[in-house]
């Protein structure tokens, strides 16, 4: 519950960051636009912020959805280890009980 609290609030400082960087460059561009009028100036911002932030919205659903599909790729490639790591154990586990019962056998034969 805290995770996810912490989590939204730090999303809500991001994206809040965000939107005070896209005004920043609103106003910039404005202001080397001397004869705009105020109400246009404003327009101009509303756009600006309006498409910025969705340039980053895009961005982001990029980001995760790439994360997903490596999240995904480690975890199938992870579990392909897995299978193979305890293939190796199993196989040299047979092989020692292996040895061990020829062992055993050879010194029952020979103790005779």
């Amino acid at each position: 519950m805290a995770d996810a609290l912490a989590n939204e609030v730090e999303g809500y400082l991001i994206a809040r960051a965000e939107q005070e960087e896209a005004r920043r460059e609103a106003e910039e561009l404005c202001s080397r636009l001397p004869w705009l009028t105020t109400a246009q100036a404003e327009d101009l911002t509303r756009h600006h912020i309006d498409q910025r932030l969705e340039v980053t919205r895009r961005i982001l659903r990029r980001s995760v959805r790439r994360a997903d599909q490596l999240h995904q790729a480690y975890e199938a490639r992870y579990a392909e280890l897995r299978r193979t790591l305890l293939k190796r154990h199993a196989a040299c586990g047979c092989a020692l009980l292996a040895c061990a019962t020829a062992i055993g056998a050879a010194t029952a034969v020979l103790g005779r």
